[in-house]
């Protein structure tokens, strides 16, 4: 990282070099105090509030960090958002029909977000999509009277029923049948109750896209049916006259797709599949394009697996323009256009909010002021490099240091060094490479043996929280979140760091950023101060993060609290939840926390009739014990 000196360090230069300014998307900001605000505009102005004061207000009501912060505020602009960009979209180019957005609620099943989706959601028609039975359960509790439900998955017999009583209730329920087998039950179900289903089909296109999520289009996708499939389903919908009920014909582009030109290929091909059943007299009203739409989590829309090259206003035009491009040769009346947007719709929703325990340095100390005699050659080779480390060659010194370290640790393995020379040794070569490290800077190009040297002198910082419970995603996929520091960012960063987490797992760790509008090994930090906390936030991670994380170490669900931001200029705590207790995560495997609690107190009475404690002792281990069994698995700072 190359930074100015402290001295001239702004606000500015911070917002620059996490690049809060292209992901934030004007949601968030840097104060000229130096804390990460979070920005909604109103009628009267904007309102900027601080992260921290979000914190304390967590911590006046005892909700520590680790903390999940939703704020209602992004979720209702998001959805407002993708329903009257899709609207100026349809009116600037005539098109003749409306649009229909849709939740999938597997992105996140959190209530307090489906409930917000759901509520304010009313006044667009926002629906909800289903993917299993206890999804289906949860979509027809909080579906709003004039919200789509799409139903996709496999669908067993008691699905099907739900579905179909959804109808009877007056709510459009849709079946998209993704395999030829489902058919044959919707159409026995529906006979049995007298109640006319709501269909739609699933097509596979041809057409690929890009990203992380390349599996979900193409010949060899999961769910959908083929061509012959697909032909072979209207008809027989049709021989049960039942053709009357296929009114949706649905498309899974893809999820997170970087290119724009992809997005319309594929936009082009489920358009004439819709074109050619609508020439057949298939009654369809709706093209489902189901997800695809990116976060920018990078934010210079830079054609990444993590930055698209498009915005919303981009995605919106392309899709509407392209159906109707498609279907213009054919005189059919244009279809009510769906599209499935979770990603796009909660990311920016989400904080999490930890702050740092520790840190370790890789830097020497305590070097001698000479070299002892009597050392190995090896070593005292090591410490002239040592002293000649300003002057020497970075390339060529920085692989003598290394191979010596090398051999004196083989040297060290066969007993030929002992432990202290070896010590010594290693701190000389940390010296070597930290000296080195600081002419990087000055190099136009680094020789490829120094292309790693700063990662590998890097701190790690250690959080106080678990990435496979609160950030999955970044070790199953790789995924990159937004991460940096909520307050000081008037100074400048002079460390430079990975972050490791509380589990004892090596994948426990964050050593991918989104740094200056691109990607990073390291991030750029502040050196911790006594006495004083020091934040961290990941950004825009409201997507899939909150439900597919595990119980890796038995760290449980973090402190939530859900806020809006008003126009008066403060906010309200509109819902709070503590995170699991460790009674709670060991009920959740099948312990019974009474019982566990009794097999330890007959431990410890043992020992009291062992003499190995006292009775007083007994009481306090046990009071402890219960402690921490109803107290919460992170640490208490």
């Amino acid at each position: 990282m190359k930074t100015q000196q402290v001295k001239s360090w702004q606000v500015a230069d911070s917002a620059s070099l996490y690049g809060i300014d292209g992901w934030g998307q004007k949601n968030f900001s840097i104060s000229s105090a130096g804390e990460v605000t979070v920005t909604i505009p109103f009628d009267t102005g904007d309102v900027a509030i601080p992260i921290v004061d979000i914190i304390q207000a967590a911590r006046d009501r005892d909700h520590e960090l680790p903390l999940l912060l939703r704020i209602e505020n992004l979720l209702d602009a998001r959805v407002s958002e993708i329903n009257e960009t899709f609207q100026q979209a349809i009116e600037h180019a005539g098109y003749k029909a409306e649009y229909r957005g849709v939740f999938p609620v597997k992105v996140n099943q959190q209530c307090s977000v489906i409930e917000e989706i759901s509520r304010f959601g009313t006044d667009f028609g926002h629906g909800l999509e289903a993917g299993s039975k206890a999804e289906l359960l949860l979509c027809l509790a909080n579906l709003n009277d004039n919200g789509l439900l799409i139903c996709n998955g496999s669908k067993d017999q008691n699905f099907i029923d739900l579905g179909l009583w959804a109808n009877r209730l007056g709510h459009q329920c849709f079946f998209v049948i993704e395999s030829p087998s489902e058919l044959p039950l919707i159409i026995a179900r529906s006979q049995k109750l007298g109640i006319k289903p709501l269909i739609g089909l699933r097509i596979k296109i041809s057409s690929k896209v890009g990203g992380l999520w390349t599996e979900t289009s193409g010949d060899r996708s999961s769910f959908g049916l083929s061509t012959a499939q697909l032909i072979a389903t209207v008809d027989q919908l049709r021989q049960a006259k039942m053709l009357d009920c296929l009114q949706l014909l649905h498309c899974h582009l893809g999820s997170q797709i970087p290119d724009i030109e992809e997005i319309k290929v594929a936009v082009r091909e489920a358009a004439r599949f819709y074109a050619d059943l609508a020439t057949e007299n298939v009654p369809l009203k709706y093209l489902d394009l189901g997800g695809g739409l990116a976060v920018d989590y990078i934010g210079n829309q830079s054609l990444h697996s993590h930055s698209p090259n498009y915005n919303l206003a981009d995605y919106c035009r392309c899709l509407v323009e392209t159906i109707k491009e498609t279907l213009a040769p054919h005189n059919i009346d244009h279809p009510t256009i769906v599209t499935e947007s979770g990603r796009a719709t909660v990311a920016h929703t989400s904080i999490l909010l930890f702050e740092i325990l520790n840190v370790v340095r890789y830097e020497a100390n305590d070097l001698p002021e000479d070299c002892p005699e009597h050392c190995h050659p090896l070593v005292t080779r090591q410490y002239q490099l040592y002293q000649q480390a300003e002057v020497i060659s970075p390339s060529e010194g920085y692989v003598e240091a290394l191979t010596n370290r090398d051999k004196i640790r083989e040297l060290f393995r066969s007993g030929v060094i002992n432990l202290r020379e070896r010590a010594m040794a290693e701190n000389l070569f940390l010296a070597i490479a930290q000296t080195i490290a600081k002419k990087l800077d000055q190099l136009e190009k680094i020789p490829l043996p120094l292309d790693s040297l700063k990662q590998s002198l890097a701190d790690i910082y250690y959080g106080n929280f678990s990435v496979f419970q609160s950030l999955p995603d970044t070790w199953a996929i790789g995924q990159m979140f937004p991460v940096m520091p909520v307050h000081r960012l008037n100074e400048c960063p002079d460390r430079n760091a990975t972050i490791s987490d509380l589990t004892c797992d090596c994948d426990g760790k964050l050593d991918r950023f989104v740094l200056a509008g691109g990607e990073s090994k390291t991030l750029p930090l502040h050196s911790l101060k006594a006495e004083e906390d020091y934040i961290l936030g990941a950004f825009l991670m409201g997507a899939y993060q909150e439900t597919m994380g595990d119980l890796h170490n038995l760290f449980g669900y973090t402190n939530v609290i859900s806020i809006r931001i008003n126009k008066e200029g403060g906010f309200d705590v509109t819902k709070e939840q503590s995170g699991d207790t460790i009674s709670e995560v060991l009920s959740i495997l099948e312990y019974n926390p009474t019982l566990f609690y009794k097999g330890f107190r007959d431990k410890v009475e043992l020992a009291v009739k062992k003499k190995k404690i006292n009775v007083k002792e007994r009481q306090q281990i046990l009071n402890h014990f219960s402690a921490q069994l109803n107290g919460q698995t992170y640490f208490n700072v």
